[in-house]
């Protein structure tokens, strides 16, 4: 099963570098290995880049071995110069605490922490925040050299631009590989993943492990998400496609993925779901005869949604994007009209407005889907309008009956611009998150 798991990540292009894949297979078929993936909490929630990293040690936890995340409460003081053109900004460690928490939770939804699974989640402050100067340089700094360390593309990038790079950051790796150390001593981990713009700092780990206690350890990267335009997929640079539903919402991760590029849909499914290959195979074989049904970004949005945020989210997500985008609102459940509520602007309708019948027109103006009543009796005329996802045709009022779950009337003008009427007897929506 643990080569098998090793083939499958190569089947995924989870394997970009790997230090020794005869001996990482070897030790993988010897039995359960630790293995840990590491993220600094920079933010108060993950991002996407992060997704496939926890779906990694999810992969392994389902194969029988033993998860580690560690929050680098640490080496997010200090910062990852990895990628980056310019200095971080250095974080509190309060905001480090609140940041460590706020995470944590959306770790849990993707990888097993129980006491009983053997997974935890870690913070390197705990063995890193009252380490002594003096005990790192004699313990750690000893075992690299200025020369080994400057060579890291990372280091040298940094070096030859403008910025150049500080000597806190300068230290990173040696923060970084001493995890490495601590966790296999203290923790038993022998295998560090990471995404492949980490794979100086993997390597940095190895060789202080080697060289501190002789023992051979390994190290897997996979490549680096990139966004459209080449750059890293993350926080602070590319598209910001959180993990946290309040930053990036159930729906708005839906659409994420159900606009990925057919040349990529095959390539995230592999990567962002736990589907089988040859199930995934039998997707892509129905998706190319017919791609323009987009079934293979739906199921890639339903699976990814699904993992980070629930089946109920999912679930009502999809129904949000087929309520938004020109479908039947019929069928719509309550927590897809949530969701529809969270991504369209709101007006305020009193229950007596309702009771009396309010003038379509008015209702337009109000939602601000037209500029003017004026230009409201024109979209009705053209025969624009939908209420509740059904052509407004002659009507010229809503009332009461047509309210949601007694809480909101949907409006669509054209193919895209939608509004709701929210009731003043539920929380009016203030608009679009």
């Amino acid at each position: 099963m643990s080569v098998d798991l090793l083939a499958d990540l190569e089947a995924r292009s989870l394997v970009q570098e790997s230090t020794d894949r005869t001996a990482l297979a070897a030790r993988l078929a010897e039995g359960p290995i630790s293995l840990y993936y590491g993220c600094d909490p920079t933010a108060d929630s993950l991002h996407v880049g992060n997704l496939i990293g926890l779906l990694v040690l999810r992969r392994f936890q389902d194969a029988g071995h033993r998860p580690i995340a560690l929050a680098g409460g640490a080496t997010g003081m200090v910062g990852d110069p990895s990628g980056r053109s310019e200095e971080r900004n250095l974080l509190d460690e309060a905001t480090l605490s609140a940041n460590v928490a706020a995470i944590k939770a959306q770790i849990e939804r993707i990888v097993d922490l129980s006491p009983s699974s053997g997974g935890r989640l870690v913070d390197n402050r705990d063995w890193t925040g009252d380490l002594r100067l003096l005990d790192f340089l004699r313990d750690v700094g000893k075992h690299a050299t200025v020369n080994q360390m400057v060579a890291r593309e990372s280091v040298k990038a940094r070096m030859g631009s403008e910025h150049g790079i500080s000597f806190t950051e300068f230290t990173y790796m040696l923060l970084q590989a001493n995890d490495y150390l601590w966790l296999h001593r203290n923790e038993g981990v022998d295998l560090q993943v990471g995404g492949s713009d980490q794979w100086g700092n993997l390597l940095s780990g190895v060789d202080l492990i080697r060289r501190a206690t002789g023992d051979a350890v390994h190290a897997l990267a996979w490549p680096l998400l990139t966004a459209p335009d080449g750059t890293k997929l993350g926080k602070t640079t590319g598209a910001r496609v959180w993990l946290d539903a309040e930053r990036t919402s159930p729906y708005a991760l839906f659409q994420h993925w159900m606009a990925t590029d057919d040349r990529q849909v095959r390539l995230h499914l592999a990567q962002f779901t736990l589907l089988p290959m040859t199930e995934i195979d039998e997707v892509m074989a129905a998706h190319e005869a017919a791609p323009e049904r987009r079934e293979a970004q739906r199921v890639l949005a339903r699976e990814a949604t699904t993992l980070v945020h629930g089946p109920d989210a999912a679930r009502a997500a999809e129904e949000a994007s087929a309520a938004l985008f020109g479908g039947s609102l019929q069928g719509l459940s309550a927590g897809g009209l949530d969701a529809v509520l969270r991504e369209v602007p709101g007006a305020a309708v009193t229950s007596q407005e309702l009771a009396d019948g309010l003038d379509l027109v008015e209702a337009l103006h109000r939602t601000g889907l037209v500029g003017s009543k004026s230009e409201a009796r024109r979209a009705l005329e053209q025969g624009g309008v939908y209420v509740n996802g059904g052509r407004a045709g002659e009507r010229t009022a809503v009332g009461t009956e047509d309210l949601l779950f007694g809480r909101a009337i949907v409006l669509r003008r054209g193919k895209r611009s939608q509004a709701a009427l929210v009731s003043d007897e539920v929380d009016t929506h203030e608009g679009r998150r």
